[in-house]
């Protein structure tokens, strides 16, 4: 398969992204924690900010507004959201995290420093992959896949 590594590349990605997603999912019903793995980023904007929009989430964490809001309504019915109206602009909702939330995080801390550690290791404390996962990031917002393939299957 060493022949076929940029045909690949995106199944190695996946492959990768399932096993850090399954493995957290697991570890949290091992450790009896009733959160999902994609709220960490959440959370972490929540401890240096106290109150937060759909918007501002979804432009931190770089994921679609819809996505944000599944992710927010769950968290809601866990408890561990609340939601205000916005007094000057009623479409506008604000969230904070709730006492319940607060209160969880030291342990959920304790957990992600421990994954942190995690993701170090399964690295070797190599940096250089975070260089070349933003320079994927910016070359396909400035053109995606779908497009900068047409232009290969025209020139030939």
């Amino acid at each position: 398969m060493e022949q076929y590594q940029y045909l690949t590349f995106t199944a190695r990605l996946k492959r990768i992204s399932d096993s850090l997603l399954y493995g957290a999912k697991d570890l949290y019903k091992t450790l009896n924690l009733e959160i999902e793995p994609n709220w960490h980023l959440v959370f972490l904007l929540f401890k240096e900010k106290n109150t937060l929009t759909i918007t501002e989430i979804a432009e931190n964490i770089k994921i679609s507004q819809p996505g944000v809001i599944k992710i927010v309504n769950k968290m809601k019915a866990k408890d561990y959201l609340k939601a205000e109206t916005d007094k000057r602009d009623h479409r506008i909702q604000l969230l904070k995290l709730t006492t319940k939330a607060k209160k969880e995080l030291p342990k959920l801390d304790k957990v992600w420093f421990a994954g942190e550690k995690t993701i170090k290791e399964l690295l070797d404390n190599n940096t250089d992959i975070f260089d070349q996962l933003d320079k994927i990031e910016n070359a396909i917002a400035e053109s995606n896949y779908k497009d900068r393939t047409l232009i290969h299957l025209k020139n030939g």
